[in-house]
């Protein structure tokens, strides 16, 4: 196995690749939880590698081996983001032309690489996602989702103060664009996916989504709870889905948002099967 990079020639970053040695039957181009470099993902790529299936992380506009970061110079949001993804996924498929892809992604990740789908030209033949779900507040138990709607309403101020969002100060997320938080925290007070300077509806894009979605869902995940996937699971009516649990029994780990991913051959042994079988 090995590791490759796909440069973006249009874009300030680039896709890590964990390449199988022997000729892969699958590819899966996966889109990081929002705040985590592509490095974090090594283990599950490496894990999905041995089973066939080769697996391209993208690295997020800002984050890890980017080389911008996030300003009052800086700033970009899921417009640029969105354009990134695209050019990933096309440099991905061009790398390995003879193999059906899947676009897939963790959170935030999930949530754009659902967006994608509608969007290009080139649709994958699956979607997966793992810990993911929209971050509509109503979507969210009780308990939680008075807080979720107050921390929304705060970004706007949070960000314009700063000229960024210092999402490791505040522990959550990472250096972020203002411009990304934005987008983000309206999404999560309206229940409805737009991005700044954007032509494109979003929302229609989701509904032209007609790839058969997989989901997983981490049974003590506060960030992506079973109700937020089915809520973004929604949005995409003509798109086949289905949705499995892991607890912590199943993972070996805290069934949360992240620990997951330094443990992931649960999550391996349920993705790389059903993505072998669409391969046919």
């Amino acid at each position: 196995m090995s590791e490759q990079r796909i440069e973006h020639a249009q874009a300030p970053a680039w896709s890590q690749l964990q390449v199988c040695d022997a000729p892969v039957a699958h590819g899966l181009y996966f889109v990081p939880a929002m705040g985590v470099a592509a490095r974090h993902y090594q283990p599950l790529a490496e894990a999905m590698a041995a089973q066939g299936v080769a697996m391209a992380v993208h690295e997020w506009r800002g984050l890890g081996s980017s080389q911008i970061r996030a300003s009052r110079q800086r700033d970009w949001a899921y417009r640029e983001l969105l354009d990134d993804l695209a050019v990933g996924w096309q440099a991905a498929r061009q790398w390995q032309p003879q193999v059906a892809w899947s676009l897939g992604g963790h959170s935030l990740g999930g949530q754009l690489a659902c967006v994608l789908a509608g969007l290009t030209e080139a649709p994958p033949s699956q979607l997966t996602l793992v810990a993911s779900g929209a971050p509509y507040w109503r979507a969210f138990p009780y308990w939680w989702a008075p807080l979720l709607y107050a921390a929304y309403a705060l970004v706007p101020a949070v960000v314009g103060a700063c000229g960024y969002f210092p999402g490791r100060r505040l522990g959550f997320g990472g250096r972020e664009a203002r411009g990304v938080m934005r987008d983000w925290a309206r999404s999560g007070r309206r229940g409805r996916y737009a991005g700044a300077g954007m032509q494109q509806d979003l929302e229609h894009a989701l509904a032209r989504v007609q790839a058969p979605v997989y989901g997983l869902v981490m049974a003590h995940d506060v960030f992506a709870p079973n109700a937020s996937l089915s809520f973004l699971l929604a949005k995409m009516p003509k798109a086949p889905a289905r949705i499995s649990h892991l607890d912590g029994q199943a993972l070996g780990a805290s069934a949360n948002h992240f620990a997951w991913m330094r443990q992931p051959a649960a999550v391996v042994d349920m993705l790389a099967p059903m993505l072998l079988d669409a391969s046919g």
